[in-house]
């Protein structure tokens, strides 16, 4: 049987990231449409229209959407059974990433190292990348459209986000006493949107993740946002509180570019997992209206499945 190798993935991040900075996920395009379409505030259907045409011309010009361009993140998911070969995997991202960003001119934005040397080394590495395996009856997140159709079954899963540093400043983390419940994970989100929202460019897109660990629980809610818009959650109890956290976000009033109006975001996403009986793990992921995200279906021989998608 064939493995999937690393220059598979390789190759799909590349793919990924020659459109990733300039054209905006679909449904983040429909869903600021629709939002202009609802919206009662003049200020707001300005601003509104001002993101809408800033999307199209990015894509047609080929130029980013946002001038922060991001740092370069890669998660792989694996079936619990794939055949993989992922010597070098680090190195050959890295390879994408610095080829693409030199190619198309995109802002390099990392510092050799956070505390001791803050020097930018021109080339936006590394690229942040994590590998996990899934259960084989995890339907996935997301997935492009591929123009090769392959047979075989599902076994990797490559998602590519470029994330700025408005995003990632505006997040926050708590370890909340379970008997906060449903009330003490609204008031975690409200409260960091009164103090954040505004420097993360609304409307937004909200991932957050409740449970697993300390170090764990961030990564429940970056994978959220991976979720296309209008999508439901897996069960119907977080479905639930999805809508209600998100009825709850836009009653706040803060509106596109915290100018007011009626959408401060566009979508709430919950991912959940289990965790210590003493802890309630929870993060409040705000990531701006540029959601830049490519995901990838392979098959065991490292062609693209299809799928009705893209993101």
């Amino acid at each position: 049987m064939t493995s999937i190798t690393t220059a598979d993935i390789a190759r799909t991040v590349e793919a990924h990231l020659q459109t990733i900075a300039s054209e905006l996920r679909p449904d983040v395009l429909s869903a600021l449409v629709a939002a202009r379409q609802d919206e009662t505030n003049p200020m707001a259907q300005r601003t509104l229209d001002t993101l809408i045409e800033n999307a199209k011309i990015a894509a047609k010009a080929g130029v980013p959407l946002c001038q922060d361009t991001g740092t370069a993140w890669v998660l792989v998911e694996l079936a619990a059974d794939a055949q993989a070969d992922l010597r070098g995997l680090q190195a050959a991202i890295d390879q994408a990433v610095q080829r693409n960003f030199t190619a198309h001119g995109l802002r390099a934005s990392t510092v050799r190292d956070a505390y001791s040397n803050r020097s930018n080394p021109g080339t936006n590495l590394p690229a942040f990348v994590e590998l996990v395996h899934r259960p084989d009856t995890d339907a996935g997140m997301s997935a492009d459209s591929g123009k090769v159709i392959c047979k075989d079954d599902r076994v990797a899963t490559i998602h590519t986000m470029l994330k700025g540093a408005g995003t990632d400043n505006s997040g926050c983390v708590a370890m909340l006493n379970p008997s906060s419940g449903e009330a003490g994970i609204e008031q975690l989100l409200l409260d960091t949107l009164h103090k954040r929202a505004s420097m993360t460019c609304p409307p937004l897109i909200i991932g957050i993740g409740i449970g697993g660990t300390f170090d764990s629980v961030a990564g429940l809610s970056k994978r959220a946002l991976l979720r296309p818009i209008n999508s439901s959650a897996a069960g119907q109890q977080t479905a639930d509180l999805e809508q209600r956290l998100l009825q709850v976000v836009n009653a706040t009033g803060i509106g596109s570019a915290a100018l007011g109006g009626n959408t401060t975001a566009l979508a709430v996403h919950v991912h959940t997992a289990p965790s210590h009986i003493a802890s309630l793990p929870a993060a409040i992921n705000l990531h701006c209206h540029s959601l830049r995200t490519r995901t990838t279906h392979l098959n065991q021989d490292g062609c693209i499945l299809p799928s009705g998608l893209t993101a």
